[in-house]
């Protein structure tokens, strides 16, 4: 071969006596077949075959095999983010006509996603109370053709009856699916509870890190997994091989952080809850939490997050105290090493005056937890003010006036 050959094909090497701890990254656009007849017959490698580039790579594979082995599934399908998750579980098994029915407390960009792109294209949406348990039998009709959860609720937190829900739609037939990015199958398995898809933003507690932007959905349905994995082969959607190797290295100390995150998150929400009003910290651990019950059934565990409800008299102050502390930082998303406050405004379409005004979304991540807490103390501080005042009668005699 001549030079400009050489320089582009590769020699054999030998991979005898290597074995690495990590798991290589396989990058493949083009994926190269031993004869004209395998090329030909290459839809028949089946969906673990592998094709070309877009559809998977070893280290796709394995991130994808050890996310069915965490959430007791057959398949996992991997896509861009976590909404692209969802996105294509919609878009799998919903047509024109159908109906899903979505929780007020899930992530706002599904409704949007439902109210914009769905409903133009025919496919209709119901939203309905998270709490609603057995009873979303009462909403079910012929159309309804999946029931979307999200547990604990995005932001407010609550808990789903995801075992009742489930028994009421295996009887009327209807598929099942859960955003299980809060728990994580370490804390939460949704296919365990017979449900029918989990899904999870692998962007935040499995990378870990806060530097790839990935969604898995598994599924124990070999039939399930076809129609996603046809779906994205359609609208031609598939990931990085790097993000994947990222994600892989993630989930190898995704358990110690977890833990680590949950614990300093839980004790701060206690010592919250020890000073504010009642109903004020958003943390499904704490009792009298929306749904604790079904939390303290159901998990194994909780996260690092949770939230606080921002009273009216607090809300001017806040925005100095975000700006001003020292080692939590100001951003959207969670679930990595650094701390995040996100004040969040949420909509509820079944009742607009639920949680109203500001709510302060708190990540915990793998800092000095005493460090955090200088940063939220000053926010309890500000909340917990005129409570403190009406300890004073003299002060309480001027708030009668």
């Amino acid at each position: 071969m001549r030079d400009r050959t050489l320089c582009v094909k590769r020699p054999e090497v030998s991979h005898e006596g290597f074995v690495s701890l990590a798991t290589p990254t396989y990058r493949a656009s083009t994926i190269v077949f031993d004869s004209a007849e395998a090329y030909a017959d290459r839809s028949k490698r089946g969906p673990d075959g592998y094709t070309y580039g877009l559809h998977g790579t070893p280290t796709s594979r394995t991130l994808e095999a050890s996310i069915t082995a965490l959430e007791q599934g057959l398949r996992t399908v991997l896509v861009p983010s976590g909404q692209a998750a969802i996105t294509v579980v919609f878009l799998s098994v919903l047509m024109p006509g159908d109906t899903v029915l979505i929780p007020d407390s899930a992530y706002p960009p599904v409704a949007g996603f439902c109210e914009n792109y769905l409903k133009p294209r025919g496919i209709s949406y119901r939203v309905y109370d998270p709490m609603i348990g057995g009873k979303i039998a009462d909403i079910i009709d012929d159309s309804v053709k999946l029931i979307w959860t999200e547990s604990p609720g995005s932001t407010t937190m609550e808990v789903q009856d995801i075992p009742a829900i489930v028994e009421v739609a295996k009887a009327r037939r209807v598929l099942t699916g859960c955003d299980n990015t809060w728990a994580t199958p370490l804390y939460f398995k949704p296919l365990a509870h017979d449900m029918d898809f989990s899904s999870m933003a692998l962007t935040k507690y499995v990378g870990g890190h806060s530097d790839l932007l990935m969604g898995s959905i598994a599924v124990k349905d070999i039939a399930l997994h076809k129609k996603l994995k046809d779906t994205m082969r359609m609208i031609g959607m598939g990931v990085s091989p790097d993000d994947c190797a990222l994600a892989l290295r993630g989930m190898e100390t995704m358990g110690v952080r977890l833990a680590h995150s949950g614990r300093v998150a839980r004790d701060f929400a206690e010592r919250m809850q020890s000073r504010l009003p009642q109903g004020l910290v958003l943390h499904p651990a704490l009792s009298g939490a929306a749904g604790h019950e079904f939390f303290r059934r159901d998990f194994g565990g909780s996260s690092g997050v949770f939230s606080v409800v921002i009273p009216p008299h607090a809300e001017g102050a806040l925005s100095d105290l975000l700006t001003a502390a020292k080692t939590f930082s100001i951003g959207a998303s969670w679930g990595g090493t650094h701390s995040l406050l996100a004040p969040m405004t949420i909509t509820r379409a079944a009742d607009p005056t639920a949680h109203a005004g500001t709510i302060l979304r708190i990540n915990v991540g793998l800092e000095d937890e005493n460090d955090l807490w200088m940063d939220l103390e000053p926010i309890v501080e500000v909340i917990s003010a005129p409570r403190r005042r009406e300890r004073l009668p003299e002060q309480h005699h001027q708030l009668d006036q």
